[in-house]
């Protein structure tokens, strides 16, 4: 079991247990400290209640539970436990939480002290609403003042709040079934998660407009409290039974697959050098080169770069980190010199004000930075003629919240992070559930621009909400590590093949979702579930995805989701399950050969298949 992890996660540690609460009709996992996938009649109503605590830098400060007492029966439920969550400082914040449930309501309260004064960026409860059924869909919002909003929830996702100052919220789950969540003990507001590709709508405590880092301060007590109730027509129907088999659908479009780059990184240079004919092997097209001269890059890195570029054939994109500390025209000057120095041609120059990699929150004071147009004008003068990309080398959120002039830039690109809030493995497979509503923002905002995404992938290579990423020592499941485990295991592959599937209908010209070398790249090293040296699974998706780039796309269908993926070209079909369980899927027609992808084996080609978890497959139709 141990080596099964291992290969499936890319660690031998297991999540924390969970487990299964019931009362009549509503149904909730606990786990953690926290309650999930809140459902009646098999209908999601929230995703989840947590009482979270950040630490200064936006990181999670994880929860020791202790004197934890569970009390159940066919009618209901009840729970109480101590929660302690500790501070980068050692203070300890420690919380009373007693959590209640009938067939009709759930109730779930917290209690809390510091022994010292605790630095938080947020301590305080968190609730999220689903997407999938409630976004576009009306609203009520009863504020502290009692005053009542009828709304919408966002659709296209909102770059701000979309209401503060919360009371209670009232929504439709399903034909006749609404529920009623209040929020008591604290100022609450509601944040479009979808912005860092959250699938939810999250309401949580604490006005971002109010100053942050903030001190809980110690000996004082303080309450808070959730209350979630469900009122349910005598007919509403039941969810359909979602342990059916999965039918699969194949849509025509006019749109063509991205071509795939892959990342470089001036630090792993010398494993870059030596690992040339895996860009061959992968049959990528682009180059995508970070240069940031605030931490010392300069004209060594872009002869690297060069020689990669040289030795590949592949064309190459200039990711520029541009300082903005000197006029802009020395500056990019100044770049254009270095490149010419290091003898590297260019495809296409993407530029971002070095400061704009780092988040404005609302209410907060936007940092002095020239204008995105003044810079677009100066990287024009300094490299005439070459294609001119724009946006955020951080992601979609920073991208919504400062809009670029698209006039004065030949494509859109930015990236995108699926353990900024949650890292653990539903939270980062659902994320899929709001990657569709990213580029279909960005394609409300843009247009037709040329667009471009990445590269992304599962650990995140800088932090736009604090000053560091998070070092990951014990290769754990943790929320803005700079090193993730499961990017080297099946995981890794079933997120990278599920990625591109989500975003290939916005027809992008380039889909970056991995380096060539190092934690976030393609070839294994010592210690992983493959053997050092050799490709991880994930480089086999995307050689797969490579080999069909350009090709036209027929859209996958699926009855579930949130459970099997799939893009297709006309003669091919690539399909994988994002989730822990088997599944079985129907395919649209019996198929001349089924591969799975990581390992090149064979299943039997016939209209019905089953799937293992995170499996990755290859069906030629």
């Amino acid at each position: 079991m141990k080596d099964e992890l291992f290969r499936l996660y890319g660690t031998a540690e297991r999540e924390p247990e969970s487990r299964t609460l019931v009362a009549g009709n509503l149904s909730m996992s606990f786990q953690d400290g926290s309650l999930r996938s809140l459902r009646f009649g098999g209908h999601e109503v929230l995703r989840a209640i947590s009482f979270l605590v950040r630490d200064k830098d936006w990181g999670t400060c994880r929860a020791r539970l202790r004197d934890l007492r569970i009390a159940e029966d066919e009618r209901a439920f009840s729970l109480t436990y101590v929660a302690r969550f500790t501070a980068p400082s050692g203070a300890n914040l420690d919380c009373d939480v007693a959590i209640s449930g009938t067939a009709t309501s759930v109730h779930f309260s917290a209690d809390y002290m510091s022994d010292a004064d605790f630095e938080t960026a947020r301590a305080g409860f968190v609730v999220l609403h689903p997407v999938i059924g409630v976004a576009g869909q009306p609203v009520a919002v009863t504020h502290d003042d009692a005053s009542a909003e009828e709304a919408r929830w966002p659709d296209t996702i909102e770059p701000w709040q979309p209401f503060k100052n919360i009371a209670q919220i009232t929504h439709r789950v399903a034909p006749g079934i609404m529920a009623t969540t209040k929020f008591i003990g604290d100022v609450f507001e509601m944040e479009d998660q979808r912005n860092w590709t959250d699938a939810s709508y999250k309401t949580y405590v604490r006005p971002l407009a109010l100053p942050w880092p903030y001190l809980v301060p110690q000996g004082e007590r303080f309450s808070q409290r959730i209350s979630v109730e469900v009122l349910a027509e005598r007919h509403a129907e039941i969810a359909a039974d979602r342990s059916d088999a999965i039918s699969i659908r194949l849509i025509p479009t006019n749109v063509r697959l991205p071509a795939i780059g892959v990342g470089l990184r001036p630090e792993c240079l010398r494993e870059e050098l030596a690992s040339l004919d895996i860009l061959k092997a992968i049959g990528a097209e682009h180059l995508i080169a970070h240069f940031d001269p605030a931490v010392g890059h300069g004209v060594e890195a872009l002869k690297g770069y060069a020689a990669i570029a040289a030795g590949s054939g592949l064309k190459v994109t200039l990711e520029v980190a541009v300082p903005c500390l000197r006029p802009l025209e020395e500056e990019m000057a100044q770049f254009a010199t270095m490149v010419d120095q290091a003898k590297l041609l260019l495809d296409t120059l993407f530029v971002c004000p070095s400061v704009d990699r780092q988040s404005t929150p609302p209410g907060s004071k936007w940092p002095e930075c020239p204008a995105l147009g003044d810079v677009y004008a100066a990287a024009r003068v300094a490299f005439p003629g070459l294609r001119l990309g724009g946006g955020m080398m951080s992601y979609f959120t920073e991208l919504n919240r400062k809009r670029v002039p698209p006039d004065q830039i030949d494509y859109i690109c930015h990236a995108t992070n699926p353990i900024v809030h949650a890292a653990d493995d539903l939270s980062v497979m659902q994320t899929f559930e709001a990657l569709r509503h990213v580029v279909n923002s960005t394609r409300a905002i843009y247009g037709n621009k040329p667009y471009r995404i990445g590269p992304s992938t599962i650990a995140m290579r800088q932090n736009p909400y604090g000053s560091a990423t998070k070092d990951n020592p014990m290769g754990s499941r943790i929320p803005m590590a700079n090193v993730d485990p499961r990017h080297n295991g099946q995981f890794g592959a079933a997120w990278t093949l599920a990625y591109a599937a989500t975003v290939a209908p916005a027809a992008l010209d380039v889909l970056t979702l991995s380096t060539l070398a190092g934690p976030f790249g393609l070839l294994a090293g010592e210690g992983e579930g493959t053997v050092s040296g050799e490709l991880r699974p994930l480089a086999h998706v995307l050689a797969r995805l490579a080999s069909m780039s350009h090709e036209l796309l027929f859209a996958v269908e699926t009855t579930r989701p949130d459970a099997v993926l799939g893009l297709a070209s006309q003669k091919r079909l690539l399909l994988v399950n994002i989730t822990c369980d088997e599944q079985t899927v129907i395919l649209p027609a019996n198929p001349r050969k089924v591969s799975t992808i990581a390992d090149g084996g064979e299943l039997t080609a016939q209209h019905q298949l089953t799937l293992a978890p995170y499996a990755c497959v290859d069906v030629a139709l």
